[in-house]
């Protein structure tokens, strides 16, 4: 397993990559940390899963995923990846999306521990990661630096395959475009999520929001955000 691969990308979006990668339609499909539900509603509408069950740790955003209320085979719960009240072989698919490195990381095998216990036999487990790398990563890093936790989550998987808890079906690597209209798009999306309390002056802040502007051309920021997914499968 590699926990990143220069050499080999492509360009796609992330909804790109599930579409040629995953069977969803008709599925149960449970997804760890589903954040602002964006990819959730994405999911929802363009696949026709039977359901989905998208889990938040964050009581603020989970607060309002409830209030959506135009996703009929969607619920959300507020609960996190290391403890699953699901029975075990009750799903298809598992999705983490960007949310593995967000996990305590003593909490990480746990994780994985708990999708191997309620996928179907079969079942995969579609694990995406952003790789540490690349002109928005070293933006990020002058407020959260990820290093240690991207390392720590493709270690917890490196472990739950060695193991033989899940077997590793496949690494993709790709570049997926990003794009902010302005710095404030950007403040409000990635510096004032809830999830996080980022410690910040003046000063930091100037130099955040000009090594951004130093990508805005006049149609705002594009990026090429480098991700690994990780496809798992439970042993039949």
């Amino acid at each position: 397993m590699k926990i990143d691969d220069p050499d080999n990308y492509q360009t796609a979006t992330e909804l790109e990559i599930i579409q040629q990668q995953l069977p969803i339609k008709g599925l149960r499909i449970l997804e760890l940390g589903c954040g602002r539900a964006w990819m959730t509603r994405q999911l929802a509408e363009r696949f026709q899963p039977a359901e989905i069950i998208a889990t938040e740790v964050d009581t603020i955003q989970h607060a309002k995923n409830l209030l959506i209320d135009d996703l009929p085979n969607v619920s959300f719960r507020c609960e996190g990846a290391e403890s699953i009240d699901l029975d075990n072989g009750s799903v298809d698919v598992v999705l983490m999306l960007k949310s593995l490195h967000h996990v305590p990381e003593a909490l990480m095998s746990k994780a994985l521990t708990e999708i191997a216990r309620v996928l179907k036999p079969g079942g995969l487990a579609y694990i995406s990661e952003p790789v540490y790398a690349g002109d928005f990563n070293n933006i990020l890093r002058l407020f959260h630096d990820e290093k240690k936790v991207r390392e720590a989550a493709f270690e917890a998987i490196k472990k739950s395959v060695e193991s033989g808890e899940l077997t590793l079906v496949k690494q993709i690597f790709f570049n997926a475009p990003g794009h902010y209209r302005d710095f404030e798009e950007f403040d409000e999306r990635m510096i004032k999520v809830t999830h996080t309390n980022h410690q910040i002056d003046e000063v930091l802040y100037r130099r955040i929001r000009n090594a951004f502007n130093r990508h805005t051309g006049t149609d705002g920021a594009h990026f090429l955000k480098p991700s690994r997914v990780d496809i798992l499968q439970k042993a039949e």
